[in-house]
């Protein structure tokens, strides 16, 4: 039986994850409303099916695009009086987590390989720059400057440099080990979240595009 006049927010984030094959309401929006009966049978109302991962080829990921009109069809087919106010994405996408987990010494091998690719390349880049503008040329200018005679092979001029360069990485990637030194977000978390943003809006502009994600006809 319809709820007259009964008012409904729902609100959608960008990306959502789920680990039940079977989609419901409740998985991908935070719902609230005055009818407390209404909201609880809207959120137990299945929008969606993933494939089986064992009948397909690729043990992988499965995502789908989603309007948020197509939801708001789906809940005025049961409450046709309802007012739906959407306070989150117009578009988002659920990603479905499940199949076959990867092994865990393919996890760790490619953690390894990606740490060594990133110490080499950090210090090809870093010795590349000091040749670029002559570190050693100006550690010999300023020793001759200041102490006079011919540099040493190392001075404190190197050591101190080398403790900046490490010190000046670590302030500025606000980690040390495990631990932040500032309750602000790192560089890198910044980045990768403009990262994941820009890969969900090319996603479900994609879909979009093709017809593919699920929408009001």
């Amino acid at each position: 039986m319809a709820v007259k006049s009964s008012a409904v927010y729902i609100k959608a984030d960008m990306h959502t994850i789920v680990f039940d094959r079977n989609v419901t309401i409740n998985d991908v929006l935070k719902i609230e409303g005055t009818d407390e009966g209404m909201v609880r049978q809207i959120k137990q109302m299945k929008i969606f099916t993933f494939p089986d991962p064992s009948t397909l080829k690729k043990k992988k990921n499965q995502t789908e695009v989603f309007s948020i009109l197509k939801l708001i069809e789906k809940i005025h087919e049961k409450y046709p009086d309802a007012e739906v106010q959407n306070c989150g994405e117009q578009d988002f996408i659920v990603e479905y987590v499940g199949g076959v987990p990867k092994p865990k010494w393919l996890e760790i091998t490619k953690l390894v390989l990606l740490c060594v690719l990133v110490f080499f390349g950090a210090a090809f880049t870093i010795m590349a720059f000091n040749n670029d503008i002559d570190v050693n040329g100006v550690f010999a200018r300023l020793y001759a400057q200041f102490v006079g005679g011919q540099k040493p092979a190392v001075t404190e001029l190197e050591v101190c440099y080398s403790i900046g360069i490490a010190v000046g990485i670590l302030v500025f990637f606000n980690h040390v080990g495990k631990k932040k030194i500032t309750p602000d977000p790192t560089p890198i978390q910044v980045e990768m979240r403009k990262y994941e943003k820009d890969m969900d809006l090319t996603m479900i502009e994609n879909a979009s595009r093709k017809g593919h994600n699920q929408d009001v006809s």
